[in-house]
């Protein structure tokens, strides 16, 4: 990935570019290599094939850089692909990989906010001891699918829209950030 820790030389790059320092990058790499241990039964280096083409994404730690990069910047995955070198269809391939994993690996810390409420009264009373929150929602636009279901889920709202939703939740007394 053309993108690499070590280039993120300040604190407030790290910040900019994934949304947390090294310390604590490198304490949810632990639970993001066990996730992935988990979900694919091996190690990322022993999964990949020797193909001499060569993969961008070489270890959990690039794919973690890369997972929480691509929330954090709001590219397309255009853009995106040109910033990580790696076309668009890899892109969002390797971005939906890495929020997979890390869904697991913050599950597995118990900080993975519930994401589905039935109704306007299941969310109230999910937050009503909580701590004033902060959301903040940005939309990818998407390649429209094929398939009529699936261009339900992915409909905007806006029109000739199809959008991926990227939602961030900031609790501000305790600053955690999902």
């Amino acid at each position: 990935m053309k993108l690499g820790l070590s280039d993120l030389k300040t604190e407030r790059q790290c910040r900019a570019a994934i949304g947390m320092d090294k310390d604590r990058f490198f304490k949810l790499l632990e639970a993001f290599k066990q996730s992935y241990l988990y979900i694919h039964g091996m190690r990322l280096k022993e999964k990949q094939v020797d193909n001499g083409i060569g993969y961008c994404i070489n270890s959990e730690e690039e794919l973690l850089l890369y997972t929480l990069f691509s929330l954090k910047s709001g590219l397309t995955y255009d853009l995106l692909g040109l910033v990580s070198g790696m076309d668009a269809s890899n892109a969002k391939r390797n971005q939906d990989a890495g929020l997979a994993i890390l869904g697991k690996a913050l599950s597995t810390l118990n900080c993975m906010p519930k994401r589905n409420f039935i109704n306007i009264k299941d969310f109230e009373s999910y937050f009503a001891d909580a701590e004033p929150l902060i959301i903040d929602a940005t939309e990818q636009a998407i390649v429209r699918p094929s398939d009529k279901a699936q261009q339900k889920s992915c409909y905007s709202g806006k029109k000739k829209t199809n959008a991926k939703s990227n939602d961030y939740f900031n609790g501000i007394e305790n600053n955690k950030v999902y």
